[in-house]
């Protein structure tokens, strides 16, 4: 045996060695994603209307179908908004949290948050038929916060491999 096959193996560093080696071709595939994810994530925060409007009279029809079944109070259109704000943002935290690994956790979140500002103040601003809010910026940031807890699943799933 020589001296060299005794020595341990260098640490690597860099997002892979940070958060788990995540399968090559989701981390390559990654950023790809995240981009077509934020031209999505644009034309619907800033369409001139509200995207849901085309769809908004069935959905307040299932609602009030679902209360007169039975449906508690709570169960209205801005919980149906609040959810889908959250799931708008999930992609965000996923896809962030591959590209940065496990330790880069707390910088896809603040990206979250931060992209989230932007839009309600973009909508503020430039767009008067639609309505920024706080709880918009909790539920996305929210919504970053599960799509990080996704990625540091799908991080540790590669690692164990």
């Amino acid at each position: 045996m020589t001296d060299s096959s005794r020595t341990p193996p260098q640490a690597s560093s860099g997002p892979a060695a940070a958060g788990g080696a995540a399968h090559p071709r989701i981390r390559r595939s990654a950023p790809w994603l995240m981009l077509v994810y934020l031209i999505a994530l644009a034309f619907i925060a800033f369409w001139p209307v509200p995207v849901d409007r085309d769809a908004h009279d069935s959905l307040l029809a299932v609602l009030d179908w679902l209360q007169v079944h039975g449906a508690p109070a709570w169960v209205g259109y801005r919980l149906v908004e609040f959810v889908a704000n959250i799931a708008l943002f999930v992609p965000v935290g996923l896809f962030v949290t591959i590209m940065t690994g496990a330790r880069g956790w707390w910088l896809a979140v603040m990206v979250g948050f931060a992209a989230s500002c932007t839009i309600e103040l973009g909508q503020l601003i430039f767009n008067p038929d639609r309505f920024a809010t706080v709880s918009d910026v909790i539920a996305n940031t929210v919504g970053t916060a599960v799509g990080v807890a996704l990625g540091l699943v799908l991080l540790r799933g590669g690692r164990a491999r």
